[in-house]
């Protein structure tokens, strides 16, 4: 395990390569979450440099705990159409923040659960309920209205303003389960690759909205292996709209 995580190999990637290396040997095998509590013990020897995230210690866990200030009127995923869950058309996204130093700075990631295609929000005037309405309706308004469908996102108090998102700009906003980043884990892939741009601890806002739309580009002309080996543009391109936006 030591020897895969000097070489940048996640927690995740190294439980599956141990359940097929020994398939029929349990005592050889280790589950992500085994690895992650191994690693900050400090019995996989140095923790620093050792994550793709950065992180030396855990992050605390708040399984169980309601959270405060529940935003009104959700639809929770469970609710979301079963279209969705088929990846078939574009036009279902997942969105989150990633936050900056002192939690002073954030940028919006949107990806398409289909494509892969990325969007990234310009947030300059912070993420509060009323800017981040404002950059999500204006920065998607150029998105044809077939692209338009499903915006899933998890509880943030960002957007307690979704019933207007949702009249302004044409999507139709779901919420994820509380402290269940799975539920849009598209979205949580994306993210990981974009701290290579935006190294956590960072002050996000010295970049522009050029810069943000320079990296999503170079995200969605990037191969991915779940698309086959293909770009997200690509993919856009055989529905004839990505040619369209940005």
């Amino acid at each position: 395990m030591r020897e895969k995580l000097d070489e940048k190999w996640s927690p995740q990637q190294i439980a599956r390569h141990l359940a097929r290396e020994h398939p029929n040997n349990p005592r050889m095998r280790a589950c992500p979450e085994t690895i992650y509590r191994g690693l900050f013990a400090g019995l996989l020897g140095k923790r620093e440099g050792r994550l793709r995230t950065g992180r030396t210690r855990r992050k605390r866990q708040r399984r169980g705990v309601v959270s405060p200030n529940k935003i009104k009127n959700m639809t929770l995923v469970h609710d979301r159409p079963a279209t969705v869950n088929d990846r078939e058309t574009p036009g279902d996204w997942e969105g989150d923040l990633i936050i900056g130093r002192a939690q002073r700075s954030a940028i919006g990631t949107l990806v398409d659960r289909t494509t892969r295609f990325v969007r990234l929000i310009h947030l300059p005037h912070g993420w509060k309920a009323q800017p981040m309405r404002d950059a999500l309706v204006s920065q998607t308004a150029d998105l044809p209205p077939a692209l338009r469908r499903t915006l899933t996102w998890d509880q943030g108090r960002e957007l307690v303003l979704h019933e207007e998102i949702e009249a302004l700009s044409g999507f139709r906003i779901y919420f994820c389960d509380p402290h269940s980043p799975w539920q849009r884990g598209t979205n949580e892939n994306i993210n990981g690759l974009l701290r290579q741009y935006f190294p956590k601890g960072t002050d996000l806002t010295v970049h522009s909205l050029r810069n943000l739309t320079a990296v999503a580009r170079q995200l969605n002309d990037r191969p991915r292996m779940v698309l086959g080996d293909r770009t997200p543009s690509e993919i856009m391109q055989d529905w004839g709209i990505a040619s369209q936006f940005p």
